[in-house]
């Protein structure tokens, strides 16, 4: 039968969907099985969370692989607790050396200066000791299984494989090489439906669930100083081994009601908690209202502001978390937006960026989960015979050695990966997250207004059409958004663009737990997207 799988002619309609004993949503129905049958076998939430993260690894590498960061959020025993398994620099890296190398504004996008070390494999091993039911070789056993018999790919990770093809085409030489054998080893990307096996990523994924701590001490680590030293990398053996994700406490603001969760810096939470504080002194009605939506885009310039000015390592800068949430300045800010477009600058607080998971249980354990290469499959870098494609988070440090987020030694970067979660009076409504670099923190505040605000079910939430502001005056809508908004919003000074494919406009997932007790589920329209229910 032939057909065309990227055509979709006439509009198609997904409802909510509802568990009661247990609950998997993310980008790919592949990964959101293996997350389901985790949980059947005895799993807690924790733990169908790490196996659909690991079966990500597999079947999405588009967007994330064994080289990527994660961040977690997670409501268990009563209360929540965040997890942050991003990579930090290298311990040779400095600014110097980055200006000696050529790069003088900013860290480059691909290669070895563009890799931190990879939290995703020590962020599932702490998740899996620390929270977890089953063991950690229970929870990887279906992604290996996917790597070694292989799986028939999706059709939007088909479209970002292609895409990807086509820029490391242009690449050549030892650093790149293990690309194409690792991704394209018949020198082509797969297409829609097209059988895919990985035995490098089932080779390391089965060291990780036989020693877990292989990867980043072990035979796993071994081979990626080896590589390193041969190519040009800057990883040293202390870098792996003294690596450790952190637990910390997410932060939150209150909007209408609810507790709306983000993970602290170096994330990017914090650009949608303030956006959020902004537009909580406004009253809405309409969903589709421009002068709304010019609300909404305005505190989101803002909120970008003063993320790109503080958002760092709080590790190594002191960052003022709790005045630029604080109400005075969250209402200076405020009344900085008018009727008209504007382009702002960082406020000063002290006066006065992928896939993306969520999974519940029926013993009340729910948890948001994200991991990310950063952009695409990320460096080009792959070990060779390990199927670890390094990220490029390295690209968000700023060079500025006056700045906050300024590159250093054993430093993380700013992050854009930004888990969600929503409470109301001290008790969990659920996961929710929409993954895509900058467009992150915008696809939370317009996830969470649809739900709180114009009272969409989860599934109508994910579906409305989503608007991205871009910088500057720019803002790009996708197909879907009404012409007569965007003209609109053009007339009070935005510089309107419409786009012709949905993939940069986020992909996002969403529980929530009902007055009922059961779970109601949706999922991301954008891209392959499936609720797992039970």
């Amino acid at each position: 039968m032939q057909f065309d799988p990227f055509s979709y002619r006439y509009p198609s309609r997904r409802n909510v969907v509802y568990g009661k004993r247990g609950m998997v949503a993310t980008s790919n129905p592949l990964a959101a099985s293996a997350g389901m049958d985790i949980l059947k076998k005895g799993g807690n939430a924790v733990d169908a969370a790490i196996a659909t993260a690991a079966a990500l690894v597999v079947v999405e590498p588009t967007c994330n692989g064994l080289g990527s960061d994660a961040f977690a959020i997670i409501w268990k025993d009563g209360r929540l607790h965040g997890l942050n398994g991003s990579g930090w620099a290298p311990s040779s890296w400095s600014i110097e050396k980055f200006n000696e190398m050529g790069h003088a504004d900013e860290p480059p996008t691909l290669g070895w200066a563009a890799a931190t070390v990879p939290g995703a494999p020590g962020a599932w091993t702490e998740l899996s000791s620390k929270m977890g039911r089953l063991s950690l070789s229970e929870c990887l056993r279906p992604a290996i299984l996917y790597a070694e018999d292989g799986y028939a790919v999706s059709v939007n990770v088909s479209f970002l494989w292609e895409r990807a093809f086509r820029d490391f085409t242009k690449l050549s030489g030892e650093v790149y090489r293990h690309w194409h054998e690792t991704f394209c080893p018949d020198g082509r990307p797969p297409r829609p439906g097209e059988t895919v096996r990985l035995p490098w990523h089932a080779r390391t994924l089965a060291r990780i669930a036989e020693d877990a701590a292989s990867f980043y001490a072990g035979e796993t680590a071994d081979e990626i100083i080896k590589f390193a030293r041969r190519s040009g990398g800057f990883f040293a053996e202390e870098d792996l081994a003294a690596f450790r994700p952190e637990w910390t406490d997410p932060i939150s603001v209150k909007y209408r009601g609810y507790d709306v969760w983000e993970m602290p810096p170096n994330g990017q939470g914090i650009t949608a908690l303030l956006a959020l504080g902004m537009l909580g002194g406004f009253g809405f009605e309409d969903h589709g209202c421009p002068f709304d939506i010019h609300r909404q885009i305005e505190a989101i310039k803002l909120a970008f502001a003063d993320a790109k000015r503080y958002v760092a390592d709080m590790r190594h800068s002191s960052l003022p978390v709790r005045e630029l949430l604080s109400d005075p300045y969250v209402q200076s800010r405020r009344g900085l937006i008018t009727d008209r477009a504007r382009d702002f600058k960082a406020g000063d607080p002290y006066s006065g960026g992928t896939v993306y998971l969520c999974a519940a249980d029926d013993g009340g354990n729910m948890i948001s989960y994200i991991q990310s290469n950063y952009m695409g499959f990320g460096s080009g870098v792959v070990i060779p015979g390990t199927g670890i494609a390094l990220n490029n988070r390295a690209r968000c440090f700023s060079l500025d050695p006056s700045h906050p987020n300024a590159l250093a030694p054993r430093k993380r970067p700013y992050n854009t990966i930004i888990p969600g979660f929503l409470t109301k009076g001290g008790a969990p409504v659920g996961p929710f997250g929409v993954m895509g670099g900058y467009m992150q923190p915008q696809g939370h505040v317009q996830v969470v207004m649809n739900s709180v605000d114009f009272h969409m079910n989860p599934q109508e939430a994910l579906d409305a059409p989503r608007w991205q502001w871009t910088g500057g005056m720019n803002v790009s809508v996708e197909p879907g958004f009404a012409a007569n908004t965007a003209q609109t919003l053009e007339r009070m000074g935005h510089s309107v663009t419409p786009a012709l494919h949905p993939t940069d406009f986020g992909r996002g997932q969403v529980i929530w737990r009902t007055d009922d007790g059961t779970l109601a589920g949706g999922t991301e329209p954008r891209t392959d997207g499936c609720v797992e229910a039970w």
